[in-house]
């Protein structure tokens, strides 16, 4: 399970992961915190909030169908305040789809938000807080618990691009930045040692290219894409990097590349 802010993170963030779980005959699902109403519609900024929130909609459950996606669900939260949202209700809900669900893996953002994006951290901070909630067996204070029987996420992983990624992502695209109480942030690549998980993708990243281009409402931010090598798609979709947060099967300083490495059972030789 992907627990994300907007539409275009499954794809941009973690397609050619997903896409290749899907692959294997794994399930993928996938909760989005905001349908994205605040984004750009091509170089406007000026369509409706209910409109784009409908296109991005559209546009997301297209690209899921791209990715194989099992199950799309959305929070719906406001775009660019998921910061103001009551966080104990936010992780009760998605504590909910956890339950429901019952996922092996979750994905999410890192605390850092990838670029330091307020609605990115803060679906990282209620996500982690969520897979906490889902375990817990007993009513969670002020009368919110998840729904359901409790259920023990195996591992917990955060998005984690180093500096290489983030140089050919950012070269395509352009520079990333959030500007938060008049601070401009910018991406914070992670240091090459703490990526724990390194998810080879390679033969999907065409896969994620077309899911990429179903969100045609942001192409304008995309165009330079569609102009790259083999290539450079290759180097912006052809591995995945992640920190384990925490993992009840495997642990330590032991590299990964699968998602699923000590979950899996494991294959008899015979001799």
């Amino acid at each position: 399970m992907a627990v994300l802010a907007h539409p275009d993170d499954e794809s941009l963030g973690m397609g050619g992961t997903l896409a290749r779980y899907a692959s294997e005959g794994i399930n993928t699902f996938l909760v989005t915190a905001t349908r994205g109403e605040r984004g750009r519609n091509g170089g406007s900024r000026h369509t409706p909030s209910a409109e784009l929130a409908a296109l991005r909609e559209a546009e997301l459950l297209a690209a899921s169908r791209v990715l194989r996606i099992s199950e799309v669900r959305f929070l719906d939260y406001p775009d660019g305040a998921l910061d103001q949202v009551n966080p104990l209700e936010a992780s009760t809900r998605i504590a909910d789809h956890i339950r429901r669900v019952r996922p092996h893996v979750v994905l999410t953002f890192g605390p850092e938000g990838a670029y330091g994006h307020p609605d990115h951290i803060a679906i990282s901070q209620w996500t982690t807080a969520a897979v906490t909630q889902a375990a817990h067996p007993s009513p969670h204070p002020r009368g919110l618990h998840p729904e359901g029987a409790p259920h023990l996420v195996s591992k917990l992983y955060f998005m984690a691009w180093t500096k290489g990624k983030w140089d050919a992502y950012q070269a395509a695209l352009k520079t990333l930045t959030a500007k938060v109480d008049g601070v401009e942030r910018q991406a914070t690549p992670w240091p090459d040692w703490a990526v724990t998980t390194v998810i080879d993708t390679g033969s999907h990243w065409t896969t994620v290219w077309r899911a990429v281009s179903c969100h045609r409402t942001q192409m304008s931010v995309y165009r330079n894409l569609e102009h790259l090598s083999d290539e450079h798609h290759r180097s912006l979709w052809g591995s995945q990097e992640f920190y384990r947060v925490f993992s009840v099967v495997n642990g330590g300083r032991g590299f990964e590349t699968d998602l699923f490495d000590g979950l899996r059972a494991p294959v008899s030789v015979r001799s």
